[in-house]
């Protein structure tokens, strides 16, 4: 199939230049705040009927959140997949250009965004993370779209009709992993978790949402990293198989699980959860 290319750059104004994935970041936040808002306006959901925070606190928390995706994301990059270069050059940190983002690091500084809120707002932690797990997908799948845009992040060389050529990934027909993700991460797994909270009701026993979302994750990246294409300065860790995303999901699936098989037991009515 032929590669669709499109400009990453929507329009520019001078100097300024829109991208594709700078859009696909405000997106994200913007439809997972009014996401989490429409969970918590739905009252038969929570436990006793009474959500575990205010949408007005969740407008609050959505700066919190921006902030530890952007710092997140950039400080797990570097830590996960470029620190040689940075130690060697330390201006390339702010290079953004020169790699880019990590989901792992991103959820780490949401998690620690969620946990310092929550104790500063006496809300439970737990139920915090589960409002935040199931509005995860919605960027996802729009940070997964803007990676084919910009022609990165492409999968392993293949012979299956659906392969492309990218224009920086050489004369090869690959995966179009980038789509592999969208799909899964984002449409998949919020579908997942959408049927989760409506019609089983997780939300009323507090973990069980997050880990849900933490361990479908998981699972699903282990899975696409078998058609992703290795970053190339860490290549295969072992085997010829073996990815840096895969190992950085392998504590997330355990973390699910766990999340999953010590959640609470439905609180009694009018019981409210401590943090």
């Amino acid at each position: 199939m032929p590669y669709p290319q499109i400009d990453p750059i929507i329009f520019s104004l001078g100097p300024l230049a829109v991208h594709w994935y700078g859009v696909a970041y405000v997106a994200s936040i913007l439809l997972g705040w009014l996401y989490a808002r429409s969970l918590l306006a739905n009252d038969a959901l929570w436990p006793a009927n009474r959500p575990p925070m205010t949408r007005a606190q969740i407008d609050d928390f959505i700066f919190w959140a921006a902030i530890g995706i952007v710092l997140g994301g950039r400080i797990g990059y570097i830590l996960f997949y470029d620190l040689a270069p940075v130690l060697a050059h330390p201006l390339r940190a702010v290079e953004i250009w020169n790699g880019g983002m990590s989901f792992h690091g991103g959820l780490i500084g949401v998690t620690l965004a969620i946990a310092i809120f929550a104790r500063t707002r006496s809300i439970n932690v737990w139920q915090l993370c589960d409002v935040i797990a199931p509005c995860v997908p919605i960027g996802l799948f729009f940070g997964r779209l803007a990676n084919f845009v910009n022609d990165e992040l492409w999968g392993r060389i293949t012979d299956v009709p659906w392969a492309m050529i990218f224009p920086t990934g050489g004369p090869y027909p690959r995966h179009p992993s980038q789509l592999y993700e969208a799909g899964l991460e984002g449409i998949v797994l919020f579908l997942v978790l959408r049927f989760l909270t409506h019609r089983i009701g997780t939300l009323k026993r507090p973990r069980l949402t997050a880990g849900a979302f933490v361990a479908g994750y998981a699972l699903c990246r282990i899975f696409v990293e078998f058609f992703r294409e290795p970053d190339p300065q860490l290549g295969y860790l072992a085997g010829g198989w073996l990815t840096m995303g895969m190992v950085l999901s392998l504590p997330m699936l355990a973390v699910g699980i766990w999340a999953m098989a010590w959640t609470p037991a439905r609180p009694a009515a009018g019981e409210r959860l401590r943090s």
